[in-house]
């Protein structure tokens, strides 16, 4: 360990006939003798229950990191994020390239599908409509605008006033009820 590790409690630093060292889970650095002079999972410090992790070339890594010193751990994590970096920049460019080739489908599709649609246009004549088509076509029905009553009179089925006196016989003779 390259940082100088030393006891929080009595100051002193790790030299080869000293006991070892320990971490605590609250983050406080203490030698053994100094441990056993505390109570049993409590932090001479802070005086928090805690556990306890001897500090050697065993330890895990991660506890080994607090130690390191910042250079060695900036190119050590430097590396590691440049290998993250990198496989996440592949990984987007996969999932880039991926939806480009499925944007070019879908357009393809849809420039296939315009085309028909053109194609279908094209031979079809274009229908010609008038807003009263249907009634345009039969004279007798008259239309919603026609005025009822001279459709009435254009198409009445009462015989004309030249027609109704043909039909009549005259009576030369005056009635006896009537007055002239």
């Amino acid at each position: 360990m390259a940082v100088s590790v030393f006891c929080n409690s009595c100051l002193c630093e790790p030299r080869a006939p000293t006991p070892r060292f320990c971490l605590t889970s609250c983050g406080h650095v203490f030698c053994e003798v100094c441990l056993q002079k505390g109570k049993k999972d409590e932090c001479l410090v802070c005086k928090r229950a805690c556990r306890t992790v001897v500090l050697s070339k065993e330890t895990s890594p991660d506890i080994q990191s607090l130690f390191m010193p910042i250079d060695v751990l900036n190119k050590k994590y430097s590396k590691e994020i440049s290998q993250v970096s990198e496989f996440q920049e592949k990984y987007r460019k996969r999932l880039l390239k991926y939806h480009k080739q499925k944007i070019a489908k879908l357009e393809e599709s849809l420039k296939k599908v315009t085309q028909q649609i053109q194609q279908i246009q094209c031979m079809k004549p274009p229908e010609k409509t008038t807003p009263f088509s249907s009634t345009s076509r039969n004279p007798s029905i008259p239309s919603r605008k026609q005025n009822v009553y001279s459709s009435y009179s254009l198409h009445s089925s009462r015989p004309s006033t030249s027609e109704t006196t043909e039909a009549m016989e005259i009576d030369p003779v005056p009635s006896p009820m009537r007055k002239v």
